[in-house]
Parts: C-alpha cells; sequence; structure tokens
C-alpha cells in the first residue's frame, strides 16, 4: 500500500534538532536510478543494510509489552466492532495483511484494518506495479486522496487511524516499536541507496518522526530523510516526544487520508 505525500522539505517539517539535519545535496547523491522493467532480487540491497545492534533494552521492552498489552486488551471492544463494520460494508477479511520489511530489512506479517477493497489489486493494477524512474520518485505520493481502492469505512478509519489498532499485535510480538520508521514493502527495497539503508538498521514502529512531521503530505524522500534522521538520533527522550506530538497529530487527523 502506499503512503506519502506533498509537504516542505525537512527543514521546515523535522521535529529534530535542525544541527544535525541531513544534508540536502548529500542526500541526493544516494538517490538511485529506478530499475526499469519488473523489479529485482532485493538480497544484495538487504546485506547492504547497515550493521545495527540488534539486542532491546530490557526497560524499553517491557515499556512496549505493557503498552501494547493495555491498547490491545482496552480497544479490543472497540476493534471488535470496527471488524464488523468493514465486514457489512464490502466483501473481503476485516484484516489486512501484508509482508513488510523489519529489522536489518527482514520480513514480517504486518497487519492492519483492511481500508481498500479486496480485489483492489486486480482492480487497479496500475497502482501495484511498484516501477518508477527517478523523475517519479522524486514527486512520489503513497497515499493521496480520493484513491479509489478507499472503501467508505476505510477512508475514516484512515483518517481517524484506528485502521492501525492491529499494530499493536506486531509490537507485542517484539517485530516492531512503538516508535520507529513505519514499515516498508519489499517492493520498494530496490529503490534504497546508500544511507537510505539506515532506515532499516532498526525495528519499523507505530508512529515516527515522519509520522509528526507531515506524515501522508510527505513525498518518498523525504520521508526516507526524516527516518534516517530519526535512526541517527534516537533516544528516549525523542521517542517520548514523538510519542506526546502523535497524540495530537492523530486527534487533528493532520495528514491523514
Amino acid at each position: 500500500m502506499k503512503e506519502r505525500g506533498e509537504g516542505s522539505i525537512i527543514t521546515a517539517t523535522a521535529t529534530l534538532d535542525r544541527k544535525t539535519h541531513l544534508e540536502r545535496s548529500a542526500f541526493k547523491a544516494q538517490r538511485p536510478t529506478a530499475p526499469q522493467g519488473r523489479l529485482p532480487a532485493v538480497p544484495a540491497a538487504v546485506a547492504a543494510i547497515p550493521a545495527a545492534d540488534t539486542r532491546i533494552h530490557p526497560l524499553i521492552r517491557l515499556i512496549e509489552v505493557l503498552v501494547a498489552s493495555v491498547v490491545l486488551i482496552a480497544t479490543a471492544p472497540l476493534m471488535l466492532v470496527i471488524a464488523v463494520i468493514i465486514r457489512v460494508g464490502t466483501p473481503g477479511p476485516a484484516l489486512f495483511r501484508q509482508k513488510r520489511l523489519g529489522l536489518n530489512g527482514q520480513w514480517f506479517d504486518f497487519v492492519k484494518f483492511r481500508t481498500l477493497y479486496h480485489d483492489a489489486r486486480t482492480r487497479f493494477p496500475h497502482l501495484y506495479a511498484y516501477d518508477y524512474d527517478d523523475s517519479e520518485l522524486q514527486e512520489l505520493k503513497f497515499k493521496v486522496p480520493n484513491d479509489p481502492r478507499v472503501t467508505p469505512q476505510g477512508e475514516w478509519l484512515r483518517r481517524s487511524t484506528l485502521d492501525e489498532l492491529p499494530n499493536f499485535w506486531s509490537v507485542l510480538k517484539g517485530d516492531m516499536a512503538l516508535v520507529g520508521p513505519r514499515p516498508e514493502i519489499p517492493e520498494m527495497l530496490p529503490y534504497y541507496r546508500g544511507e537510505m539503508l539506515e532506515k532499516l538498521s532498526v525495528r519499523p514502529g507505530i508512529t515516527g518522526a515522519a509520522q509528526v512531521s507531515g506524515r501522508g503530505r510527505l513525498g518518498f524522500y523525504e520521508t526516507v530523510e526524516l527516518d534516517v534522521q530519526y535512526v541517527r538520533q534516537r533516544s528516549l527522550g525523542l521517542d517520548l516526544k514523538i510519542l506526546l506530538k502523535t497524540v495530537r497529530v492523530c486527534l487533528f487527523g493532520d495528514g491523514a487520508f
């Protein structure tokens, strides 16, 4: 699925320290020329991901488990209602499952509430080609208003961000963190080069720097820049700051569509 949009450049949208922003010209130099035709195999790209310490601090993991457990239990009745609304609204399952890239590029099973028509890939195959040239990548926005694939129920689920509630199951399992870059789809991995791959050296998160700095209005490269910067600066204090900003973003639906 797709999830970025228009927005100001990193210097205008980032919530991180301006003194440590990535140099725009240096980052642009890492931008690859998009592969032509069908997507190639990606083991080489995975191998190029910078090595990272995969150990999780016990306190951080304890907080993640406690928060995820509380959210899943507290919202269980709400999630049941949402599941019924989705099933009654359009044909197909209530949950959407997809392979995503986790820590160090390893695949994991990503789950959220379904917001698209179950046969969207068949009805709109051109939206799943993931075949971009460099100019298209520079303009690429994964979430766009009036997406024909989105169901009527999916529209309000996306605006309210309630479609992401099942993500907490991935946090409970340890595949995701509370804060980190949003998990990328494997089809986009061939477009990552150089320092862009740093984004994949940490666990993906339910929320992250890009989600509180423009979210759906950001483009592909803008999102990756923010994510790489987060990886380089991440700390417990920064995570808490992002979590607090996430509450405001969700309440006002900033960048959600």
